[in-house]
């Protein structure tokens, strides 16, 4: 798939093969490289990368905003030729930007917005994941109290998701038939703030949450852990196909998690650095659309990909493209999933 993708790229910029294929140096800068997600998205964009003669070098920002500027002025010392950048915060991240186009360093802008029209956008259709989780969590509970749980605050993709989340409930909400009696942010996506978060909003209603909305995966962990500490089992939704996540579903104690195939993005980027840095325009890259979508309305070159919901009926699609095996899927699985039977 990639190098389908990478021989389109430099037959749309008009450049020869050998001219972008090798000799190339990649940096990725990782906001919070703690994820499980992040490890699948490496191997992929690190295995695009080698296959096309590339380098890869990386730097994980842990966390920090400040740390992740100094990660990317490193990476611009080691002479990395293009930069795809998971940002920690929107806002922080504009000198790093600065830095790379004082260099000629073109930057990919990777999964999480930097609007910035000197950066590429590329992610999974983040509004189109919100509604995903919301109108399989509303199939499950049309009416009651729902919580949300969001990601970080500096992070531009929770406001995406709480958007497509809203598309799908706002009108039940205004109608009194779905109530949202708590909505908290997660410092960091941090399962653990997650759990912090639900504990407060289960203590505030005393236990009288039908469901939740939760920004990931991981924080839909938390979620679940305090539900359970209550003896709860209520719908909840999460994003990134996560394993843990996925065996969650087939034991029933998560209703979806919305898989964005990170082996897909890691691959897309890796081709899409690499023929930026080779001379490519950002708006000869296929499949890029113009996108102003962004809290400042800045134009930008962007490619969203699709999504995929994954539930116990589906089960079988992660587990037949190999994502999780059928083993780590189907442990302790309820009755009536039938990937695991």
């Amino acid at each position: 798939m990639q190098k389908t993708f990478l021989a389109a790229i430099i037959a749309a910029a008009g450049f020869s093969s050998a001219a972008l294929a090798e000799g190339l140096t990649v940096g990725v800068s990782w906001s919070n490289f703690q994820e499980e997600r992040w490890k699948t998205d490496e191997a992929a964009i690190k295995g695009a990368l080698e296959a096309a003669g590339n380098t890869y070098v990386s730097a994980d920002a842990q966390g920090s905003a400040a740390k992740q500027l100094t990660d990317v002025e490193a990476l611009i010392a080691q002479g990395v030729d293009a930069l795809i950048i998971l940002a920690m915060d929107k806002d922080a991240i504009g000198p790093a930007v600065d830095k790379a186009a004082a260099e000629g360093i073109p930057v990919v802008g990777y999964d999480r917005l930097i609007e910035d029209n000197r950066a590429f956008y590329l992610t999974f259709d983040n509004k189109g994941v919100g509604k995903i989780i919301a109108e399989t969590v509303k199939a499950a509970k049309p009416e009651g109290n729902y919580a949300i749980i969001k990601g970080d605050p500096g992070d531009p993709n929770a406001a995406f998701l709480l958007e497509g989340m809203m598309e799908v409930i706002g009108a039940d909400v205004e109608a009194g038939k779905i109530k949202i009696v708590g909505e908290a942010f997660s410092e960091g996506w941090k399962p653990e703030n997650a759990q912090a978060n639900m504990e407060q909003i289960l203590t505030a209603n005393a236990n009288a949450v039908d469901a939740v909305l939760a920004e990931n995966d991981g924080m839909a962990g938390g979620v679940i852990a305090a539900l359970s500490a209550q003896g709860l089992v209520i719908p909840v939704g999460g994003q990134d196909g996560d394993l843990a996540a996925l065996n969650r579903v087939a034991r029933g104690s998560q209703t979806v998690s919305v898989w964005k195939d990170s082996r897909q993005l890691g691959a897309a980027a890796a081709d899409i650095a690499s023929a930026l840095a080779g001379g490519a325009a950002m708006d000869a890259v296929p499949g890029a659309v113009k996108w102003s979508g962004g809290e400042k309305g800045v134009e930008m070159n962007a490619i969203f990909l699709a999504p995929t919901p994954i539930t116990k009926d589906n089960l079988n699609v992660v587990i037949d493209a190999g994502h999780i095996s059928k083993e780590q899927a189907c442990e302790g699985a309820m009755e009536g999933v039938a990937a695991c039977q």
